[in-house]
């Protein structure tokens, strides 16, 4: 793939670039701002790019801004955030309303070098790759007047996997059920959150949306 990286940290943005490159992947531009991103894409149109949500000036959110700019204006390129902390307010506006060609990981990840290059492929393949750890302070989150606190425990295992951007093959492996139980679980999980088949929306986009709300 063709890959963008923005990071402010000289010796992080080094060290991806050397990664993917020994990995076949092409890093058709590095660099340490948000403005100099937004140039980039629109220069190189990169398959994902991969952006830290603190940068230069203020080092506060000009990565993840920066990010929903090019889901707004390049919805074709995929984009990878990487952030020290999880912030639940972000991950929900990234994910939008197509719930595609979009990550969320914890920086701590990307020494897991295989979990980062599987989340970086996923997203280049136009799924989506949140980190387990993103997943669990979510739903740790007070469960007052909250739907989710309808969910069994299985249920709340499967939106889990499918807010990771696991697809229900990919959550019956994980969970070690057949696809049909999983089907049935997401059925299930529609149903409890109040999420009819309607024209024009992914119920399971809505899903993963009211999951991550704040």
């Amino acid at each position: 793939m063709r890959v963008t990286i923005a990071e402010d940290s000289a010796l992080l943005r080094e060290g991806l670039v050397r990664l993917l490159a020994d990995e076949g992947h092409e890093v058709v531009a590095a660099v340490g701002d948000a403005r100099a991103l937004l140039g980039a894409v629109e220069k190189d149109r990169p398959d994902v790019v991969v952006a830290d949500v603190r940068m230069p000036p203020t080092h506060s959110d000009e990565g993840i801004v920066a990010a929903l700019e090019i889901r707004r204006r390049w919805p074709a390129v995929g984009v990878l955030v990487l952030s020290q902390y999880v912030e639940r307010r972000h991950a929900a506006q990234l994910i939008g309303d197509e719930g595609a060609k979009v990550g969320y990981l914890l920086k701590d990840r990307v020494a897991q070098v295989g979990e980062f290059l599987d989340a970086l492929e996923r997203v280049g393949a136009g799924g989506a790759a949140f980190d387990p750890e993103v997943v669990r302070q979510l739903l740790a989150r007070g469960t007052r007047a909250d739907p989710l606190a309808r969910l069994t425990p299985r249920e709340r295992d499967v939106l889990d996997a499918m807010a990771e951007g696991l697809t229900n093959a990919g959550a019956a492996e994980r969970l070690r059920m057949s696809v049909s139980a999983v089907e049935k679980h997401v059925a299930s999980i529609f149903g409890k959150l109040g999420i009819a088949e309607a024209a024009g929306y992914s119920r399971r986009v809505l899903a993963i949306l009211r999951y991550l709300g704040s």
